[in-house]
């Protein structure tokens, strides 16, 4: 064995052959992924050239056999195998690596679909009666409280909704950190802030309004408005906004 190579293999040509200025591993480690051209990101999975030809050569003519990294994602594991220099198992490498692109691809799609229904479903939802029928299809136990956080873009449209606690309402519970944790997370510009009472009343509790305007107060040192806060039941809500409370 030489350097992890039979020694009938001395004609063929690996990164670790290159001049380490060349090699793409050493590259990615410097650089990143993002900074290494496409046959050198195809070199490190190639790993090997073939007789009198660097893997950095080889992955170039492949490039411009299929002309591009899209058309070898597409191309058959047939197609690249028969290729000069690549053989079943370096073909099943390539066709491994772009099979987990495709599936991250298909993921962030999917995603990207889910936050666009989400937006379309709730659009600027600061109509109180709008974000009621949200909220109660989200409590599972109405006999406790539970602290919610909607995040709202700068147009008041729905970014997400996070359930900050559950349990009694208090000072100490509903912190400002928590509350306005995941809209920093989400990048909201606005928030509503809400929380169901399990005795049936809609009314506020002086708990409820100090802390409200803590969170107001806090809200304006973030840059993070508090547009509104429901207190709800399982069969109405009141709104501090429409109350002038807030």
């Amino acid at each position: 064995m030489k350097n992890g190579r039979n020694e009938t293999d001395d004609n063929v040509i690996c990164v670790n052959d290159l001049p380490l200025s060349e090699r793409p591993r050493e590259r990615l480690r410097e650089y990143g992924a993002e900074k290494l051209s496409s046959a050198e990101l195809l070199a490190l999975l190639i790993n090997t050239g073939t007789k009198g030809e660097s893997v950095i050569t080889l992955a170039q003519k492949i490039l411009v056999k299929f002309g591009s990294l899209s058309m070898i994602m597409d191309a058959s594991l047939e197609d690249l195998k028969n290729f000069k220099g690549l053989g079943e198992v370096k073909a099943s490498k390539l066709m491994a690596s772009f099979g987990i692109t495709k599936k991250i691809i298909k993921e962030l799609r999917e995603n990207e679909n889910t936050i666009r229904e989400n937006k379309k479903k709730y659009n600027a939802v600061t109509n109180p009666e709008e974000l009621y029928k949200i909220l109660i299809s989200k409590v599972s136990n109405f006999t406790k409280e539970h602290f919610y956080v909607i995040s709202l873009d700068s147009r008041n449209n729905f970014i997400g909704l996070d359930e900050i606690s559950v349990g009694t309402l208090t000072a100490s519970l509903v912190h400002p950190r928590e509350t306005f944790e995941s809209a920093i997370k989400r990048h909201a510009a606005h928030i509503i802030i809400a929380h169901n009472h399990p005795s049936g009343e809609t009314d506020p509790s002086e708990d409820d309004l100090k802390i409200t305007k803590r969170l107001v107060e806090a809200g304006k040192i973030m840059g993070i408005d508090v547009l509104d806060h429901l207190i709800f039941t399982n069969h109405s809500y009141m709104s501090f906004k429409e109350g002038s409370l807030i």
